[in-house]
């Protein structure tokens, strides 16, 4: 269970970016954060993931308070970000397997697993591609790929669809719901209001307020 309570984000001495926002995300469920560009989604992620201090409150996974990335990583934090955080000099499978790898899977299992989640985003053919090779759509899949390889007690997807044609946003939000179903807490920040009505409850930012509205 991922757990925001009263938190306060900003960076540095600038002003606060998100004020206040408490919201829980149960296994089996689905957030949309949504909100207009600036309002904090990124922001609100990065704090989820452990990346970004709380001015105020804090971030609990079952119930421990997060205190910093390592320890997110440690409680199965998954985070997909919005730039995909891919290695460039390697290829579409080499990223995936060294995640899966880092994560302690044994090298035979990261290679069944690299395999098979590359295949349900519809990347077999390009899995010994160079990241560079990619287009922006296959970048953000395999970037998914990664993410949903790692079977994280918490999914954070921040705006992974934003590149993606009808078909394989389509793909990426029933894959996202497969995790909740798997027993993931997810969360995935998204401008598209087609994708944010498929999830159980919206989380809405707006000039520094946030508003929880249930589906």
């Amino acid at each position: 269970m991922l757990a925001v309570q009263d938190m306060t984000l900003g960076y540095g001495d600038g002003p606060t970016v998100v004020g206040a926002v408490s919201v829980v995300v149960r296994p089996g469920q689905v957030l949309a954060v949504t909100g207009p560009s600036g309002a904090g989604k990124s922001t609100l992620l990065s704090a989820m993931a452990g990346l970004l201090p709380p001015r105020a409150g804090a971030v609990a996974v079952d119930g421990q308070r997060l205190r910093d990335r390592d320890h997110a990583v440690e409680r199965k934090v998954v985070l997909i970000p919005q730039d995909n955080g891919l290695a460039p000099i390697l290829t579409a499978a080499e990223n995936v397997h060294v995640a899966l790898l880092a994560s302690g899977v044994a090298p035979a299992q990261a290679r069944r697993l690299t395999a098979a989640t590359l295949d349900r985003l519809g990347l077999a053919p390009q899995a010994d591609q160079l990241v560079d090779e990619l287009s922006g759509g296959q970048q953000q899949r395999t970037a998914v790929a990664r993410g949903l390889a790692l079977s994280g007690a918490v999914v954070l997807a921040d705006e992974v669809t934003s590149e993606l044609d009808a078909g394989n946003r389509q793909r990426v939000l029933d894959l996202l719901h497969e995790e909740a179903r798997r027993g993931a807490a997810v969360v995935f920040a998204t401008h598209d209001p087609e994708v944010a009505a498929a999830c159980e409850a919206e989380l809405h930012l707006s000039d520094g307020a946030a508003v929880l509205r249930r589906g």
